[in-house]
């Protein structure tokens, strides 16, 4: 086995026994990057040099201090929204092109501190907004799998070079399944945190209440380590909870007897791809052969979460982006010919098409007259598919979804309808509207070839017990281990 193809898990047993070097590990990935990254765009900026160096000075720490941590030495990839101290951050926009942030987000200090290496940033869509990373100012990131398929958005990149074996394990974001939609699409593992559980700090906003950082692995015991070392409580950001992080490797214990599985019939649907859904029902039922109860359950404020979103996720995000003027820092329209001449072309000419549709759509919604008929009701809505989640939760510890209603579809598909690039979220957006913790596991591959993603919900700050329903699923299985072929 080539060393770019294993777990952090395995790479840090053979760290502790010194079987591989840091050195070796860094080598390995940074030579893959350089075999495959052409076919598949996963990078924005890979960081070759600065990876090397760091794991020089790592292996002459192991000399004297041993392998302290999981996340000792491993390569890791970061989304480009995330803010690296002195790194090129361009959350895949022209408007950031030259923007490198004098400080790091908490969730890269936290990373640093368990000596984690940082080999690239990872592609996205623009701002985090789109299903497909098609809405990229740099490059279209392709699908390991199949290189004329998207990987999901918009953390495309992390999702694609984890599954490309590009990176040991990466960070993205999820504002609406931003990291769930690509794992399923790449056949990895990606899940998204509580709101609160994982600070914000240093994370480029789109939508504040919506936005949270998770991790996206190889394996579900990979996103525990990675859980275990974001998590945790910042007073740098004002929406953190208040609360230790676990040892999230603690609760995989693999039994999950009595544990009561909810099935939303809201999720089985017209328009779910028939693959999906078996494939979907399988691992369902994979679940009850190893003692979880199945209830059928209603969400039924579902219906109307799309638009919710739509709504909410817009108008935080023309309020968010208001900074990017040409002033302060990022690209700026030479040859205006006033204050408000400069504003205007600097952001058109600096955002791409979907962020300047989400602006408009955003900036409609809260303007006089249609705050009420759009914003405020949305807001309701939003507490009520909240609602469903709790009263759900009386009567289940975990809910089973789709990830995604199709496997992966073609690059250029959907790029000139919106409307069907949104409905790519469909399963995953309630999930951030109502605050609680989803993960993305593989549960099968369609006739071309391509994997499926299953979700599982969990209650708030109850990522323990979705990591170990995950968890048993995964050794029941082998869906995890396959690999697409580069």
């Amino acid at each position: 086995m080539e060393l770019y193809s294993l777990s952090i898990l395995n790479i840090h047993r053979m760290l502790e026994k010194k079987e591989v070097s840091v050195k070796e590990v860094t080598q390995s990935v940074l030579g893959r990057i350089k075999k495959v990254e052409e076919k598949v765009n996963a990078y924005v900026t890979v960081l070759a040099d600065n990876a090397l160096e760091k794991a020089s000075l790592l292996d002459e720490k192991i000399k004297s201090e041993g392998v302290k941590d999981e996340l000792f030495g491993i390569p890791l990839a970061i989304k480009d929204n995330m803010c690296i101290k002195d790194v090129l951050t361009t959350c895949s926009s022209k408007i950031l092109s030259n923007f490198i942030p004098p400080y790091n987000a908490t969730v890269i200090e936290k990373l640093k501190g368990k000596q984690g290496i940082f080999i690239g940033k990872t592609n996205m869509d623009e701002f985090a907004m789109g299903s497909s990373t098609e809405n990229s100012f740099y490059v279209t990131t392709k699908n390991p799998w199949k290189l004329d398929r998207i990987p999901g958005g918009s953390s495309g990149g992390s999702a694609a070079a984890v599954a490309a074996d590009m990176c040991i394990a990466a960070l993205g974001s999820d504002t609406g399944g931003s990291i769930r939609q690509p794992a399923a699409c790449c056949g990895v593992v990606g899940l998204k945190p509580t709101y609160g559980l994982v600070s914000r700090f240093g994370l480029v906003a789109f939508a504040s209440s919506l936005d949270q950082i998770g991790p996206i692995t190889k394996d579900v015991n990979d996103c525990a380590i990675m859980l275990s070392a974001i998590a945790g409580h910042d007073p740098m950001d004002s929406t953190s909870v208040p609360k230790k992080s676990d040892d999230y490797l603690t609760f995989l214990t693999g039994n999950i007897k009595g544990i009561k599985v909810g099935m939303p019939k809201e999720y089985f649907i017209k328009g779910l791809d028939k693959e999906v859904e078996s494939s979907v029902k399988d691992a369902i039922k994979k679940l009850e052969e190893n003692g979880a109860e199945i209830i059928d359950i209603s969400l039924p404020h579902t219906e109307y979460a799309v638009s919710t979103y739509y709504i909410i996720a817009t108008a935080e995000a023309s309020s968010n982006l208001a900074r990017y003027d040409g002033i302060k820092y990022g690209y700026q329209y030479k040859g205006s010919k006033d204050l408000l001449d400069m504003y205007c072309k600097t952001r058109s000419h600096g955002f791409g098409a979907e962020v300047k549709r989400r602006i408009m759509l955003g900036t409609y919604v809260l303007s006089s007259g249609y705050y009420d008929a759009y914003y405020r009701k949305a807001q309701k809505v939003r507490t009520l598919i909240k609602e469903d989640f709790d009263k759900a939760f009386e009567k289940v510890d975990v809910i089973a979804t789709p990830t995604a209603p199709t496997t992966a579809f073609k690059i250029g598909e959907k790029a000139d309808d919106p409307l069907q690039m949104y409905l790519s979220d469909i399963f995953t957006i309630s999930v951030n509207l109502g605050g609680v913790p989803a993960i993305s596991i593989p549960c099968g591959f369609d006739r071309e070839g391509l994997p499926v993603g299953f979700q599982l919900i969990g209650k708030h700050f109850d990522e323990g017990t979705i990591l170990n329903v995950a968890y048993c699923y995964e050794k029941a299985t082998d869906w995890h281990k396959r690999k697409p072929e580069l």
